[in-house]
């Protein structure tokens, strides 16, 4: 009979890692905590009011309880104001993002200058946050809706952009093939072979796009660019907290029904 003394004694010193990947998750940990001293102590932190700030949320939340409504249709004057910027932006932003998403894709684009024109579009768009877009079209076209619109349209370019493109270089190549081969325009290939390809990823988008600009339009007025958050700013300055929290739950509301208006249109088109 063969003896189990041998294997036993693997069993009592078998080790999920071994010596080496224990060192380097210890190390990789090691890393991590300094990274994250370095980081806290290279921000000025004054822990006072961080240990404070409980007290003062709790004391902030009592100043706003009840909420104020005597100011409600102004608040849904400006509410409507920022569907309007976020649905306006959103159309404008599609039809300008389709011949971009077009030339920076690599399957569609006509040459190479035109592809990093295209990307560099996207990127640059993507780079730049609504609200310094806000703060910049404020200072061209002055405090209003019109800085608003611009500002999520070109926040929302890059965005359309880059997932209708990758949309268009995932589709498939056959049908373009055989319209190439009938010897059709290269319209009627884009037409036919391209859009009927790409129209549920097309839908898709514009409505989560959508959805996210009708967030991002609500703090717009906090640059005077037009929407709720300039009545938010007003009531902030003026410490009407009654009439923030009113504000707040308004915007609460609207974020709740552009997610059910998003997700109904999305099961009806898709």
């Amino acid at each position: 009979m063969m003896s189990t003394q041998p294997l036993q004694n693997t069993l009592d010193h078998w080790s999920r890692f071994t010596l080496r990947q224990r060192l380097m998750r210890y190390g990789g940990l090691a890393l991590t905590l300094l990274v994250v001293s370095w980081a806290l102590s290279s921000i000025d932190v004054i822990w006072a009011w961080v240990w404070d700030a409980p007290s003062q949320m709790g004391d902030l939340f009592g100043r706003m309880m009840p909420p104020d409504p005597s100011n409600l249709p102004s608040i849904l004057e400006a509410i409507w104001q920022t569907v309007n910027i976020a649905t306006l932006a959103t159309m404008i932003a599609v039809v300008v993002s389709l011949p971009v998403a077009y030339i920076a894709a690599q399957n569609t684009t006509p040459n190479k200058a035109a592809l990093w024109v295209g990307r560099f579009i996207l990127v640059s768009s993507r780079s730049v946050n609504t609200i310094i877009w806000a703060l910049l079209f404020v200072a061209i076209f002055g405090p209003g809706i019109v800085a608003g619109i611009v500002a999520i349209m070109f926040r929302s370019i890059g965005f359309l952009g880059k997932l209708l493109g990758e949309a268009i270089e995932e589709i498939d190549r056959k049908p373009v093939e055989a319209l190439e081969a009938c010897g059709a325009s290269r319209f009627k290939v884009v037409l036919y072979g391209i859009v009927p390809q790409v129209m549920p990823a097309f839908f898709a988008v514009a409505i989560l796009r959508w959805d996210i600009n009708l967030r991002e339009s609500t703090v717009l007025g906090l640059v005077g660019a037009g929407g709720i958050g300039m009545i938010l700013q007003g009531a902030i300055d003026t410490f009407n907290w009654p009439e923030v929290s009113m504000v707040l739950l308004t915007i609460l509301a609207l974020v709740v029904f552009g997610e059910v208006v998003s997700s109904y249109l999305r099961k009806k088109i898709l």
